[in-house]
């Protein structure tokens, strides 16, 4: 009974989780860039169920057992994990405004070191830095700060910028990952951060006047917030059985 009780309310514990991290998803549905949140489900623990020898045939050695199977004991959300799967792109017409078409990172210098993301709304600061909506410089290719020039520039597709006369001015900074499942690690609502060391090349086509919004969809979501409060509100009702048999059962044995 006590069992019972455990594994309801691990899977009550795991659902919130989940829901967390679905909610999460959802409230940066607009955000671009923004890559969202995986939560899977993991038996908590599994217990072998055995059968002695000497039940199945009387005088062998009890030593011995025979594995009828595992009997579950709960259940627990798995850690987290970001999908870095593409988004879809959609036109802005902004000026500065960059998506990424492919597996890099843009480049950002912050107080706390260099930092990655996918979030391509970036503008002018009072000095005619490039930098992103926190505030924080967009690096070039050779890891320095990028200075435009005054008026209209164009970004093509390998991060080069031309002033309006056509001159090269500078070149976004891109940066590639083998595994960033296990080298990335979020450390902000867009940005990553990472031990490993980044490849410089290879990170995708940038395309100018676009940003790439989240790659989480609203439909999918939504089913999934339905299941998992059924499934929060079916391990609530069970834990709810548990405590009334438990409450019956102390009851009978006071009578005793």
């Amino acid at each position: 009974m006590i069992k019972g009780l455990y594994a309801a309310a691990s899977a009550m514990v795991a659902g919130m989780k989940r829901q967390n991290a679905i909610a999460h998803n959802i409230v940066n549905l607009e955000t671009p860039g923004f890559r969202q949140i995986l939560v899977a489900m993991d038996d908590w623990y599994v217990s072998p169920v055995r059968q002695t020898t000497e039940e199945i045939q009387p005088g062998l050695d009890v030593n011995h057992y025979h594995k009828l199977g595992y009997l579950g004991l709960g259940t627990q959300a798995s850690p987290e994990i970001t999908d870095f799967s593409q988004g879809d792109v959609k036109v802005t017409s902004e000026e500065l405004d960059l998506a990424i078409n492919g597996s890099g990172f843009f480049r950002l210098k912050t107080v706390n070191g260099e930092r990655y993301s996918r979030d391509g709304r970036f503008r002018r600061d009072t000095n005619n830095n490039l930098v992103n909506v926190d505030g924080y410089q967009v690096l070039d290719v050779n890891g320095q700060v990028i200075t435009l020039p005054q008026g209209a520039v164009r970004v093509d597709e390998q991060g080069k910028i031309f002033n309006r006369a056509g001159t090269q001015v500078a070149q976004i900074g891109l940066s590639t990952f083998g595994d960033p499942e296990n080298e990335l690690v979020r450390d902000g609502l867009n940005t990553f951060s990472s031990t490993a060391v980044p490849n410089g090349t290879g990170g995708g086509a940038i395309q100018q006047g676009s940003l790439e919004m989240a790659n989480a969809n609203v439909q999918q979501l939504m089913t999934q917030m339905v299941i998992v409060n059924r499934a929060y509100e079916a391990a609530q009702r069970v834990v709810q059985i548990q405590d009334d048999i438990a409450g019956k059962l102390i009851s009978n044995l006071s009578r005793l």
